[in-house]
């Protein structure tokens, strides 16, 4: 399956100056996969060291940093070694259960030899593990689950067919009704499969829900061993408690993420670094709320306020029962379905590389999200529905100076010059740009 990362790869061998590069992000995304065919496809030589497969290879790192010492220590240690100067990759895999190898990132920089790139999916819970960070030697790349785009690819849609959708999207033209149920199908779809490779392979192959089920629990599963393996001491189960408690949270009508209902009376300060855990492990998106709708959004955030969403709305969908990918292909959902359909759109934002905001203010006007777009601070609704109304809009454009607004529905592209409205799918062309 096609993913955009490729593109940043390949720009990366080709302006990295000696820099080494250090992809991130959670379990399960497809970071081992991609980088191993690009390294094939790239390079003449490649060496792979993966510290879960081996946690021998750690030894590797033990003693002295300078480069020769690695070399022959990798040529020693590791058995299908391609250590050839010029066109050849390092690839060091799960790098976070070896601190000392990212203090060593920068030594392979500084020799310039060999091209490496490392990978991790828990790198920001072991900061505290590594013995120097090799600040000013190395790129960083984000990398997730699958975007609704490459979602799409993946289902045999041409990168044709989404430019003309684009081309729709940017001109404000109504979609051909055809392809606009077509694109509500197929993006109910990725509600409910998500992003992960490994699931989206099991549907484009088989079309078989329950399957897709069985393997998102197999992912959760893996999440839950990760907090039960890596937090430590009483984080294990404040930690696990906040992830449990995320489909709890989404279902109330207000959306802000409350500490109560993880436990009565719980606080912040018990349990706000184990929701930062979650967010480190790349598991979940934090959306903040304004003080007030206008830009900077970032200066106008407050901390001490936010919505908490599921990285993944698949996994989401997973959490809460078997039936509910029925639901939500038959267009049932009830109480969840509001909360899921925000949650999808927080993924598409997060993934165009959008920071996550809202807007509340009294009980009486919520707007979901705030995004920075054609240089205004605008509002952006979520509806599950095709004629739903708009108080909130409505409110926030007459009172609060806010000029732009944009609600994304089951409805076709319609609107005027202050509200724009957009089909759910379009989110999708709402990048940072």
């Amino acid at each position: 399956m096609k993913r955009k990362i490729e593109k940043e790869l390949a720009e990366w061998k080709e302006t990295h100056h000696n820099k080494c590069l250090l992809v991130k992000g959670a379990r399960q995304v497809g970071k081992t996969y991609i980088i191993d065919k690009f390294a094939k496809a790239n390079y003449e030589h490649y060496t792979y060291i993966n510290f879960v497969e081996n946690p021998a290879y750690e030894v590797i790192f033990d003693g002295d940093m300078d480069i020769e010492t690695l070399i022959k220590q990798i040529s020693l240690r590791v058995s299908n070694a391609d250590l050839v100067e010029g066109n050849s990759l390092i690839f060091l895999d799960e790098i976070q259960c070896c601190p000392r190898a990212r203090t060593a990132l920068k030594f392979f920089a500084l020799d310039g030899r060999f091209d490496v790139i490392a990978s991790g999916s828990m790198l920001g819970i072991h900061y505290k593990e590594v013995p120097s960070y090799p600040v000013g030697y190395v790129d960083y790349l984000d990398m997730y689950s699958m975007d609704f785009e490459e979602f799409l690819w993946a289902n045999g849609i041409s990168e044709k067919s989404v430019a003309d959708l684009k081309e729709y999207f940017s001109e404000r033209k109504e979609v051909p009704e055809a392809m606009h149920q077509k694109m509500m199908e197929l993006f109910k779809e990725y509600i409910v499969v998500g992003g992960m490779p490994r699931v989206v392979q099991e549907f484009v192959d088989t079309h078989n829900f329950k399957k897709v089920f069985r393997i998102q629990n197999d992912i959760l599963n893996d999440y839950k061993d990760d907090i039960a393996k890596y937090a430590e001491g009483a984080e294990k189960t404040k930690a696990r408690a906040c992830f449990l408690s995320i489909p709890k949270h989404l279902s109330k009508d207000y959306k802000k993420f409350r500490y109560s209902l993880v436990e009565p009376k719980a606080t912040h300060r018990k349990y706000g670094g184990s929701l930062m855990w979650l967010y480190d492990a790349g598991i979940i998106n934090f959306c903040y709320n304004l003080s007030e709708p206008a830009l900077p959004l970032e200066g106008n955030a407050r901390s001490d306020a936010f919505k908490v969403y599921m990285r993944d709305t698949g996994l989401l969908v997973a959490m809460l029962d078997e039936g509910t990918a029925e639901d939500i292909m038959d267009g049932n959902l009830g109480i969840y379905k509001g909360a899921i359909y925000e949650n999808i759109i927080a993924d598409i934002l997060a993934k165009n590389g959008r920071k996550l905001y809202y807007f509340e203010k009294n009980s009486t006007i919520e707007i979901d999200f705030f995004i920075r777009y054609k240089r205004k601070a605008t509002a952006v609704e979520v509806k599950s529905a095709e004629k739903a109304t708009s108080k909130s809009m409505t409110s926030i454009i007459k009172n609060y100076g806010v000029e732009k607004g944009i609600k994304l529905s089951t409805k076709n592209v319609s609107g005027n010059e202050i509200v724009e409205n957009y089909p759910l799918y379009m989110a999708m062309f709402l990048d940072g740009r």
